[in-house]
């Protein structure tokens, strides 16, 4: 950011929505802190790191319109414990939510990355996806790049109380995934039982 301004915080934030483990949580932040130290304007940090985020959505978009609806099919099907009839759930639920999820996802660690690949695959009206992906970047941006801006030095404090929200959101996937697991393997021993 420093070299680059504020185009490189829209890069690095461009990459975290590729790459997840990069945190926005942190890049943010700085952003909000570099420009408190007049290294980039406020308004181009807010601008570029959006402008980042779409950009990373949109190609995770074109990752799940590139896969399509079979091929993710066929790719399941050939998963263990997973079902065909977990990604008709999927379509259907998303069909139903898909708007509000693309939304609100863009506010939520883990998700923010994950949220585009199902609207790419549902092929969800790209002018609609891109106008929700960019709303609710704003937003998260922006709150975190003024919370930088305000807090200057002690920038970092926003990452130790973000870090437990994502690892709150991270083990409640974990264990979404452990226990759907069980269920399936349980699910899976019951039919073979019958089967006899």
């Amino acid at each position: 950011m420093e070299t680059l301004g504020a185009p490189g915080a829209g890069i690095a934030i461009a990459l975290e929505n590729l790459f997840p483990p990069l945190p926005s949580e942190v890049i943010l932040p700085l952003a909000g802190f570099t420009a408190s130290k007049g290294n980039m304007g406020l308004f181009d940090a807010v601008l570029w790191t959006t402008l980042g985020s779409v950009i990373g959505a949109l190609v995770l978009y074109g990752v799940g319109a590139l896969l399509g609806r079979e091929r993710v099919i066929l790719i399941a099907s050939k998963l263990p414990l997973i079902n065909v009839a977990d990604i008709e759930k999927t379509e259907a639920w998303f069909a139903r939510h898909g708007k509000k999820t693309v939304f609100f996802g863009r506010m939520i660690p883990i998700f923010r990355s994950l949220i585009s690949i199902p609207a790419g695959v549902e092929r969800m009206p790209l002018s609609i996806f891109t106008i929700l992906t960019l709303a609710g970047s704003l937003i998260w941006n922006t709150a975190f790049i003024m919370a930088g801006y305000a807090l200057g030095e002690k920038y970092h404090l926003i990452e130790q109380y973000m870090g437990i929200v994502s690892k709150a959101v991270l083990g409640v996937v974990l264990l979404a995934i452990v226990i759907f697991i069980w269920v399936r393997v349980v699910d899976r021993r019951k039919g073979r039982h019958h089967a006899r």
